[in-house]
C-alpha cells in the first residue's frame, strides 16, 4: 500500500485530524485572525496542482526575494518561507496542515522573534500577519500566506497535506530556488545522444548490455580505472529527480570560487555543507551527467553518488550507469593534498541505497546483474586516489518512480536467467 507522506507518516491521519480539529476548535481567535486572508506570491515561479475540488499554489523565494520580502535576512537564521496558497471548491471547511512542508517549521511568531534584534516592530508584525500555521479554508474560499521551513537550497520538496471530511488531499511539489550553480544544470541530458545512437532494448538483451558496460569509472585520460559502476537507474528524468528528492538527498553545485569557499570552511568546522561539489570521474569520456549526496554529520561523512545517461532505453524509459560511496573521513594524498576516505564495503553502501529508496516510497523493482567483477576481501581493487575497495561485483538495477510506491507493493526481479558472466571493460 502506498503512502505518500515521508517517513510512512500515513497511519497518523486520522489521529492528526482529530487533534487538528481540536486545536481549530479551541484557537477561535486564531482562526478569525486567518479567515480570508490573501497575501501575494513572492514571484511568479508558481507551481500548482489541483486534486478534486482543490487547488494548491506554492511558490519560495530565494534569499534575496526574502530580504526583500521581510526586510530581514532570513536564510542565515535557518528559516526558508514557503508560500501556499488553497482554494477551496468544495461546500466543507478544509484545514491545511504545516507537518507534511516541514516537521521542524517554525510559527510565525517564533520567525518573528528569532530576527527581533534585528528588526523594527513593525518588521516583526508583518511577518505574524504574512505567515500562517494551521489553515482553516471556508468553503468556497480562496487564502494563502507563509509557512516558515528550514532552508533547502537547490530544490525544495515538500508535502502540502489539506484535511477535511473526505480523503486527505496530499500533494507533493519540487520546487527549484534560485542560488547554487548546479552540476546539472549545465549538463544537456535531451540532447545526449542522437536518435540513431539509441539503442531500445528488452530485458535480456538489456541484462545483456549492462554486463557489458564499463566496471569501473576512470580519469580524464582514461587510463586508470576507480570506483566500481555498481548502480543501474531506469527512469525518465523527472521520476530520477523526484525519487531522489523524496528520499533526502540534495543536488551538488559546481566547482567555482564560493563552492571552493564553502567547502573548505565546512571541513574545518565540521559541518555539513550539503551541496558541497564532488571531484570529476570519467564514463564514455565524460564526467558524471549528475551527483547527488546525502550529508551525515560533517562533510566528512556523507553518501554521494554520480550517474552517467547511457544510450539504452528498456521500454522507453532512459538508462542510467552510476557510482556510490560512503566518505568515511578526510586522509592526505599526494595528488590532491586531501581527499576524502571511502568505506571500502562498496556492497553495504550499494544496498543502503537500495533500502534508502525503498522507505522513501521512490522504487517500484529490482534485481541484480554482473558486470563489476569481483573483488575479494583479501585481494581488494583500488579506486584512483589509492582506497581499497571490495565487492561481489554486482550492479543492482533500479526501477525508480516518481509515484509515491509502497514496500509491499516493489516487485524483486530476478535477473539470473540472463546473466552472461561477462564483466566490462
Amino acid at each position: 500500500m502506498s503512502r505518500s507522506l515521508p517517513g510512512g507518516r500515513l497511519w497518523l491521519l486520522p489521529l492528526l485530524a482529530v487533534i487538528t480539529l481540536s486545536m481549530v476548535a479551541v484557537a477561535q481567535e486564531e482562526r478569525a485572525l486567518f479567515q480570508g486572508k490573501q497575501v501575494a506570491p513572492p514571484n511568479d515561479r508558481l507551481h500548482i496542482q489541483t486534486d478534486r475540488n482543490l487547488t494548491v499554489a506554492t511558490a519560495v523565494p530565494s534569499a534575496d526575494e526574502t530580504r526583500k520580502i521581510f526586510g530581514v535576512d532570513l536564510y542565515s537564521r535557518n528559516v526558508q518561507p514557503v508560500w501556499v496558497q488553497v482554494e477551496n471548491s468544495s461546500e466543507n471547511a478544509v484545514i491545511l496542515t504545516p507537518m507534511g512542508l516541514d516537521s521542524g517549521y517554525f510559527t510565525a511568531r517564533e520567525t518573528a522573534n528569532r530576527v527581533r534584534t534585528r528588526a523594527d516592530e513593525s518588521q516583526s508584525e508583518d511577518m505574524e500577519r504574512r505567515g500562517i500555521v494551521r489553515l482553516t479554508v471556508a468553503p468556497n474560499s480562496i487564502q494563502s500566506g507563509y509557512i516558515f521551513s528550514r532552508v533547502d537550497e537547490g530544490t525544495k520538496s515538500f508535502n502540502v497535506d489539506v484535511i477535511g471530511d473526505g480523503p486527505p488531499h496530499m500533494m507533493s511539489f519540487f520546487v527549484p530556488v534560485p542560488g547554487l550553480k548546479l552540476d546539472h544544470y549545465e549538463v544537456d541530458i535531451q540532447g545526449m545522444y542522437p536518435e540513431s545512437e539509441i539503442k531500445h532494448v528488452n530485458l535480456e538483451q538489456l541484462v545483456a548490455e549492462l554486463e557489458a558496460l564499463p566496471c569501473c569509472v576512470r580519469d580524464k585520460k582514461g587510463e586508470n580505472k576507480g570506483d566500481p559502476l555498481n548502480l543501474v537507474f531506469i527512469g525518465e528524468i523527472k521520476d530520477m529527480y523526484y525519487a531522489f528528492m523524496r528520499a533526502g538527498w540534495d543536488e551538488t553545485e559546481t566547482i567555482y570560487g564560493a563552492s571552493l569557499v564553502k567547502t573548505a570552511a565546512s571541513a574545518v568546522t565540521g559541518g555539513a555543507y550539503r551541496y558541497s561539489p564532488v571531484s570529476a570521474l570519467y564514463v564514455f569520456g565524460r564526467p558524471q551527467d549528475a551527483a547527488m549526496q546525502r550529508a551525515r554529520s560533517s562533510i566528512n561523512e556523507r553518501n554521494h553518488l554520480r550517474i552517467w545517461l547511457t544510450p539504452l532505453r528498456y521500454e522507453g524509459a532512459p538508462v542510467w550507469i552510476g557510482q556510490i560511496s560512503r566518505d568515511i573521513g578526510v586522509r592526505l594524498t599526494w595528488k590532491t593534498i586531501t581527499t576524502h576516505k571511502i568505506d571500502p564495503e562498496v556492497d553495504e553502501t550499494r544496498e543502503f541505497l537500495v533500502e534508502d529508496l525503498a522507505y522513501a516510497q521512490s522504487l517500484k523493482r529490482f534485481g541484480y546483474v554482473g558486470g563489476v567483477g569481483a573483488a575479494p576481501y583479501d585481494e581488494p581493487r583500488g579506486n584512483l586516489t589509492g582506497d581499497p575497495y571490495f565487492t561481489d561485483g554486482l550492479r543492482v538495477v533500479l526501477w525508480v518512480t516518481g509515484e509515491p510506491t509502497g514496500l509491499d507493493e516493489i516487485d524483486v526481479i530476478d535477473l539470473s536467467p540472463y546473466t552472461t558472466g561477462v564483466t566490462g571493460p
